[in-house]
């Protein structure tokens, strides 16, 4: 609750500051424009006024006496020519006074220059004053209306946002590894659905890592114990033996030399899934995949002519251009046809097909084996069929960096053949 108050009260404080600077900007902009443009229209007026002065009346000093009133009455202005010598020459200039509350607009026109005369009319404009102070009042009371409606409205939205994103913190500040629970969407905001099912999602995800990390643990202990043991075993009925004979001798040591490959084959697998782990901190790069997958192909067609199979491919586009981690994507590909040559009997072919689809890259990776045997988990650590002779974290080790890259494996049987299908989807419009 506090978490939620807090970040509401920081929320609110920044809004009312942020407003109410906008309506000192707002108001005193709309002032000084209206200021303005009521200036500009008097202004106009009073030089319009002058021009016909100056060019009706020759004698114009006499006829500012003559007409003083009228112009007084019809037109609400006060004329008459003044000497100003303080002034430095202008050919006309306007200024705005006060005198005993009461604001007027001076307008000086050139007379006579030498003399430095200037026909001056003043117009009182101090009702025009106090209409633009209403009108600036009344802007400035509406936005303080608007503020107050804009605060209650966010503290409103505030509270309806904060108590999904509370419930959200405290959800998560309560799991741990032992108590990974889903986030039940029934009660939040449809706005708030997409996130709650992608933390849902990250939720599965961490959840399969750990369990998968458990049974990697489990199964590396397990396995370097069954080497160790035969190599203890060995190693004892030996040395019981009274008559111990070279052969005897030779045996032991060549069935610990055997049990020490198995345990530096394990080892070598758990390194490279540290290895593999190690390539998720890798950044994605821009890389043309079709250029990248045929170099690792032709990689594997190496291995594969030395054990008298072929890689037959059907790569599809000529290019495509995607954000990837190439470490992450050489783990997962390498473990999928390392598998695909390992079960492919001499003499047959693995197929390698790759094609867009539905915004998707799929490589579709057939061998000729024996095919994958129902109700198993291919992709658990050190599970490993029958006829297999690795260490059973291949397919464990491809599946870790798929989940890394955002990317799917699927495994199946061939429908009318012998033999399995992997299919690599990895989506084309994100970046992994």
């Amino acid at each position: 609750m506090l978490f939620g108050r807090s970040i509401r009260v920081n929320f609110l404080l920044k809004l009312i500051v942020t407003m109410a600077t906008l309506v000192l900007i707002t108001s005193f902009s709309l002032y000084i424009y209206i200021r303005y443009n009521s200036n500009q229209q008097i202004e106009s007026t009073l030089t319009k006024q002058a021009n016909y002065l100056l060019e009706n009346y020759p004698n114009l000093e006499q006829a500012l006496q003559d007409k003083k009133d009228l112009l007084k009455n019809s037109v609400d202005i006060e004329a008459k020519i003044e000497h100003a010598p303080y002034i430095h020459y202008k050919p006309k200039f306007f200024r705005t006074i006060k005198i005993d509350n009461k604001y007027f607009i001076q307008g000086f026109f050139p007379y006579k220059f030498r003399s430095q005369d200037y026909l001056l009319l003043t117009k009182n404009i101090t009702s025009q004053i106090k209409l633009e102070n209403i009108v600036y009042r009344g802007v400035i009371f509406a936005n303080i209306v608007s503020l107050i409606v804009i605060i209650i409205y966010a503290f409103v939205l505030s509270k309806m946002l904060i108590k999904p994103i509370t419930f959200f913190s405290n959800k998560i500040a309560k799991m741990n590894e032992n108590r990974l629970s889903k986030l039940d969407t029934k009660f939040l905001p449809k706005e708030f659905e997409p996130l709650a099912n992608s933390i849902n999602q990250l939720i599965a995800k961490i959840e399969n890592f750990i369990y998968y990390k458990k049974e990697l643990f489990i199964g590396a202990a397990h396995e370097l114990k069954t080497p160790l043991a035969v190599m203890k075993t060995k190693s004892q009925v030996t040395l019981l033996k009274k008559n111990k004979t070279v052969d005897s001798l030779k045996s032991a040591i060549e069935q610990n030399i055997k049990s020490i490959n198995d345990l530096n084959e394990i080892v070598e697998s758990i390194l490279a899934f540290g290895r593999a782990e190690g390539a998720q901190f890798e950044e994605s790069k821009e890389i043309d995949i079709i250029e990248y997958l045929n170099t690792l192909i032709e990689e594997f067609e190496i291995i594969a002519i030395k054990e008298q199979k072929y890689i037959v491919t059907d790569i599809s586009p000529k290019s495509l251009k995607i954000s990837i981690r190439p470490m992450l994507f050489r783990h997962m590909l390498q473990n999928i046809m390392q598998n695909a040559i390992r079960f492919t009997p001499e003499g047959s072919k693995i197929y390698v097909k790759s094609y867009i689809y539905k915004k998707q890259f799929i490589i579709r990776v057939k061998d000729s084996g024996a095919g994958l045997p129902e109700n198993f988990d291919v992709f658990a650590p050190f599970k490993r069929t029958k006829t297999s002779k690795g260490t059973g974290l291949g397919l464990f080790l491809a599946k870790s960096a798929a989940d890394s890259l955002g990317a799917k494996i699927k495994l199946e049987n061939r429908a009318k053949k012998s033999g399995a299908v992997a299919s690599i989807i990895i989506p084309i419009t994100s970046h992994i």
